[in-house]
Formats: C-alpha cells, sequence, structure tokens
C-alpha cells in the first residue's frame, strides 16, 4: 500500500513549513537559550486553527483528522520540537480528554476556548512517585460539600504555567485500584491549585514545563469528567493517541536534523572535495532517509487508523517506540557528519540531538512502549 497525502493534505503540509520557517525559526536559538515560552505565538497558531486541529468545528476546533494532526506536528517539530510538543499536549492531552470523556456543558465551558486558542491547556498524570507506574497515583480527591476537596502534586507538566485548564487525575477510593482513580478539570482561578517549580530541561526548553501543587483544592461535581473511577482508564485511552503525535513530532525532528546534515555535507569541504562525496557520509545519510521514511510510515499508519475509528493502542505504541528512537540515531550522526562543528550551537543539530531524547521518554518511555507492543501481540 502507498501512503500519499491528498491535494488538500499537502496544502495543509506546506502552510504549516512556511508558517514554521517564518515565524518561528528565527527565534528557535533565542529561545532555547532562554527558556522562554513564546506564548505570543499563540493567536497565529489560532489563527491556523492548530489550538484546536482535531476538534469538530461546533466546538471551535478545526474539523480536521489524524493524518492531518500527525503533519503538521512533523512540520513543527521539523523547526522546533518545542513547538510541536506545546501544540501536541495542548490538542492530545488537555483537549481531547475534555472532548473525549466530557458532558456537553464541559465541552462548551472548556473545549470551546481551548479549541479556539483562547486559553492554553494543560494535563496532568505524572507523579513524584508515578511515572511509568501511572496506577501509583498519590493524589486524592474527597467528597466534600457537593464537590471535592483534592490534595496532592504532578511533575513534568507541559504548560503548568500558563495553562488556564488543567485535566488531572486524582485517588478517589484507594481500595479500587486502578478503578479508583477519577479525572476532574481544573482551571487557574481555583483557590488552593498553583504551579511550582518550572523544569530546567536538556532540550525542549521552549516548552513550559513545570509541577503542580493541589493544596485543599475545592473542585465542583460538575467538573468531575466521566464517572466516578473512571479516570485511570480514560487516561490510558487518551494515551494511545497522544503517542501518535509524538511520533509525529519526532519525525519531525529526525527530518529537519537529517536536512540540515544533507546541507552541511554538501558544503564541506575535506580532501578537496565535499565530504557527501564521500562513501561513508553517503551510508549515513541513506540509513538516516531510510528510517525517518519507514517511521513516517508507521506514524501515518496509526493517524490513518485512528481516523478511521479502530484501536490503536499497538500502532500507536510501534510508531511512537519507533520513531522516537529514530530521531535520537538520526540526530546523533547529525553531529557526527557535522564533526567538531555538530558540538557547537553555531549549528543546529546538538539541539535537534537535545530535543528528539525527550520523545523516548514522555508519554511512557521505550521501555513501556515495549511492553504495551509485547501485550497487544500476545493477545493475538
Amino acid at each position: 500500500m502507498i501512503f500519499e497525502l491528498n491535494e488538500e493534505q499537502l496544502q495543509i503540509k506546506y502552510s504549516i513549513r512556511e508558517f514554521a520557517e517564518s515565524e518561528i525559526r528565527p527565534h528557535v536559538s533565542l529561545w532555547d537559550e532562554t527558556q522562554h515560552f513564546p506564548v505570543e505565538l499563540l493567536p497565529k497558531l489560532a489563527e491556523l486553527g492548530l489550538m484546536g486541529i482535531i476538534f469538530p468545528e461546533e466546538y471551535g476546533g478545526a474539523g480536521m483528522g489524524y493524518v492531518e494532526y500527525a503533519t503538521i506536528i512533523e512540520e513543527l517539530g521539523r523547526v522546533d520540537g518545542s513547538i510541536g510538543l506545546s501544540v501536541a499536549a495542548h490538542n492530545s492531552l488537555c483537549s481531547n480528554h475534555i472532548f473525549m470523556f466530557g458532558n456537553e456543558q464541559q465541552k462548551q465551558k472548556y473545549l470551546v476556548p481551548l479549541a479556539r486558542g483562547e486559553h492554553f491547556g494543560a494535563w496532568g498524570l505524572t507523579e513524584p512517585q508515578a511515572g511509568s507506574d501511572a496506577s501509583g497515583t498519590k493524589t486524592t480527591a474527597v467528597r466534600s460539600n457537593g464537590g471535592w476537596i483534592v490534595n496532592g502534586s504532578k511533575n513534568f507538566i507541559t504548560h503548568a504555567i500558563s495553562c488556564h485548564t488543567l485535566v488531572a487525575v486524582a485517588v478517589t477510593d484507594r481500595e479500587k485500584g486502578n478503578k479508583g482513580i477519577s479525572a476532574f478539570i481544573f482551571d487557574k482561578t481555583m483557590k488552593g491549585f498553583r504551579a511550582e517549580k518550572k523544569e530546567n530541561k536538556l532540550g525542549m526548553r521552549a516548552s513550559e514545563t513545570a509541577s503542580v501543587v493541589f493544596e485543599d483544592c475545592y473542585v465542583p461535581e460538575e467538573n468531575l469528567l466521566g464517572k466516578e473511577g473512571e479516570g485511570f482508564l480514560q487516561a490510558m485511552q487518551i494515551l494511545d493517541g497522544g503517542r501518535i503525535s509524538i511520533a509525529a513530532l519526532a519525525v519531525g525532528i529526525a527530518q529537519g536534523a537529517y536536512e540540515a546534515a544533507l546541507k552541511y555535507a554538501k558544503e564541506r569541504v575535506q580532501f578537496g572535495r565535499p565530504i557527501a562525496e564521500f562513501q561513508a557520509i553517503q551510508f549515513k545519510l541513506a540509513d538516516m532517509a531510510t528510517q525517518i521514511e519507514a517511521a513516517r510510515l508507521l506514524t501515518l499508519q496509526a493517524a490513518a487508523m485512528k481516523d478511521a475509528g479502530k484501536k490503536v493502542t499497538k500502532q500507536s505504541s510501534m510508531a511512537k517506540l519507533f520513531a522516537s528512537e529514530v530521531a535520537v540515531r538520526v540526530a546523533e550522526e547529525a553531529i557526527q557528519i557535522h564533526g567538531g562543528y555538530g558540538y557547537t550551537k553555531d549549528y543546529p543539530v546538538e539541539k535537534y540531538w537535545r530535543d528528539a531524547k525527550l520523545c523516548t521518554i514522555g508519554e511512557g518511555t521505550s521501555e513501556i512502549q515495549r511492553l504495551v507492543i509485547a501485550r497487544q501481540i500476545l493477545k493475538a
């Protein structure tokens, strides 16, 4: 089967590429060095429909599918992984959780401003003692006065400081294990909800990451997402789709690193000729191009299956696993092709390598992806 983007999808792809080249690339180094989260981009992203890519127009979204979504995230990641990550987290996690499991009132109140780009969204699953083992959630929610009192914390939360809306899970019945975890919608006006400790990260430095703390935070009953006890299962379904976006992000980062290495190899002269003429470099470029294409096809397959309403647990994990590890390998080879210059900030490849590494960790480590895939294939 040959997978090709149609004319409309190609138009989306190149419009996002033009936007990324003109509005993002000139600022990449400065944003990275200063860890600046460019909130000033929000109106421009919203104008392009990038804050509500996968949501129906009736909720303020762009009404696109996952193939278009993956294509957009790839193009953003090709220029700056941080921006691609922020758009992905906003769409796939916070907003999508409300879209998939919220009632109509919750969608109108919270999803519409998120999809329109009027608000930033964040999603809270990870805790200091609950990373890969998300079922180890310690944050608690106790019924009180027609609502819930939440205590605990979340860490490594994208947009924790700048978000207007946060979806997070908490334990509502410890004795029920995974089935005693529920999901809630928080907003920044709630007393007892605050952000703390912005992380000083290796890569993705222009994407805001911080901790969230709940101290006797009162959440009204109407902010419970779905039914009590469904939060953990909801989160696992959200991650199925979210991993497609991380795979797409990884493909974009790999593509950007490859293009930089290809350009450099054609320009860099050693022993009287461009290094691209040496077989050792040619083989590196050939391997890089092949691996990127394979990762892209895996990602688009998962996206197409998601659009078709099929279960994507295995495919999204395969795409995320393979694409993220390809991104790290390709970025490392890009540094090697640059030689000593690749180790400096004068060239972009060191940043691609730093950014790529997160893709093997966020939304489920490579080890967790292998576990998910193994469980799926052993069910057959």
